[in-house]
């Protein structure tokens, strides 16, 4: 509460009154981050496809701006933002690309390094293959219901949901390539740095 009847809660920080500065610090944070990765290509390891996602999110996220019956789409597909940002730092805080597991690290690094890591699994598996196809079978039951009120399938739902499968897309194919770099890395018996991600 307060003197000027503003409630603060995750809910309404995705769907009340304080979605417009949510909606507005999401759109700058992706306008900014685009317009790094153009300008700085090799800040990650494949910039045109982080172009493109930042593009489709940007139109993705007018979608919520203009039908406020979903925005809370908006608010659960920017916790992905959490796994991006321990993607980060693993980057920042192990720039060796020093394996989590090993025991031979001073006590100070050694657990950050397993803290940021259990923290990157944790929320890749949570956010990117469990919450995201969660959201795409909500995304097309509300398609259907919504088809049904609006009198027609065309609608901006229909919309949605390719946007929607895209990013699901991008999740499933960005976990094979961290599966992949994992396999490599056993197989070579730890001879190699680990891939950071993205």
């Amino acid at each position: 509460g307060g003197s000027s009847g503003t409630t603060l809660s995750i809910a309404t920080a995705w769907t009340g009154e304080w979605f417009l500065p949510f909606f507005q610090i999401t759109a700058l944070y992706f306008v900014v981050d685009l317009l790094w990765v153009a300008l700085v290509p090799k800040c990650v390891k494949s910039p045109a496809t982080i172009v493109q996602h930042h593009i489709a999110t940007i139109c993705y996220i007018l979608i919520p701006y203009y039908y406020p019956f979903v925005r809370w789409v908006m608010g659960a597909c920017m916790s992905v933002e959490v796994n991006t940002w321990c993607l980060i730092a693993r980057r920042v805080f192990n720039k060796q690309g020093l394996p989590p597991w090993i025991l031979n690290l001073p006590l100070g690094v050694s657990i950050r390094i397993k803290l940021i890591s259990v923290l990157f699994y944790t929320s890749w598996i949570l956010i990117r293959i469990v919450l995201y196809p969660v959201i795409w079978v909500v995304l097309f039951a509300l398609w259907k219901e919504y088809s049904i009120e609006v009198g027609t399938g065309w609608n901006v739902l229909a919309i949605a949901l390719p946007l929607h499968t895209v990013f699901c897309a991008l999740n499933i194919n960005w976990t094979f390539d961290l599966l992949l770099s994992k396999i490599r890395y056993w197989r070579k018996g730890g001879k190699e740095k680990i891939d950071k991600g993205l």
